[in-house]
């Protein structure tokens, strides 16, 4: 099965987003992972990387009507791991048996003694796209088991002006997680953020445990006058 181009995949995404430059940026990443895969010595997959998530997941976090965006959450990029990506932010599809991604796991931890529900088992965090939320990472693609790799690759920008984007709606709370994530908050406004260290076990027992982030971003929302988010998972 062919790869769909940079156009098919942006047509796809909710026609309410104002992205500039999204078709270069999401062109050049699908470029690089063109023919991985493809059997040595026929040319044009020489060279490739294998890039994460799937093509058809990249965006995914687009199909969601930006006017309907109550909490943003911001990740760093997706996990470098094949398999693993799904083009949410900390969302995980594993296989049965396989082990929770070690942010994920704490983020469980964290959500079980914030909200008193039981800490899930799945990886999917998807039914929270449906209630408002949505899971974006600062940069959309990376290359697998190589973290980081596209950071400076144009992402920035274009999750930065999804970010203003969804700001501007009337009742708004954003969770910001590490630093990467916090630069976002003058865009945002200080008083909207629920910021800690990252859920990364090098960083969650620096103050990512204790702080209590879904409940402290639905306390926002109803202080605006808006509904609070449902995580129960």
């Amino acid at each position: 099965m062919s790869t769909p181009s940079a156009q098919e995949l942006i047509e796809r995404i909710h026609p309410g987003w104002y992205l500039p430059g999204l078709h270069s940026v999401l062109a050049g990443a699908l470029e690089e992972g063109q023919g991985h895969g493809s059997s040595a010595g026929t040319g044009s997959g020489a060279g490739a990387s294998q890039i994460l998530p799937a093509p058809e997941n990249i965006l995914r976090a687009f199909h969601t009507d930006p006017t309907q965006v109550k909490i943003l959450i911001v990740g760093q990029d997706p996990y470098p791991t094949p398999g693993h990506a799904v083009g949410l932010a900390f969302s995980a599809e594993l296989p049965a048996g396989e082990p929770l991604p070690k942010s994920l796991k704490n983020i469980y931890t964290e959500y079980a003694d914030d909200l008193g529900l039981p800490a899930p088992t799945s990886g999917d965090l998807s039914p929270w796209t449906d209630r408002g939320v949505l899971l974006l990472n600062r940069v959309l693609t990376v290359q697998a088991g190589n973290a980081g790799s596209h950071r400076g690759c144009g992402w920035e920008a274009i999750t930065e002006a999804a970010v203003r984007q969804v700001a501007a709606n009337p009742h708004f709370a954003a969770i910001l997680w590490g630093k990467q994530a916090q630069q976002l908050a003058p865009l945002i406004g200080a008083e909207r953020c629920v910021m800690s260290p990252h859920p990364s076990p090098l960083s969650a027992y620096r103050g990512f445990f204790g702080s209590r982030p879904f409940s402290r971003a639905n306390e926002i929302l109803v202080a605006s006058g808006g509904a609070p988010v449902n995580w129960e998972l």
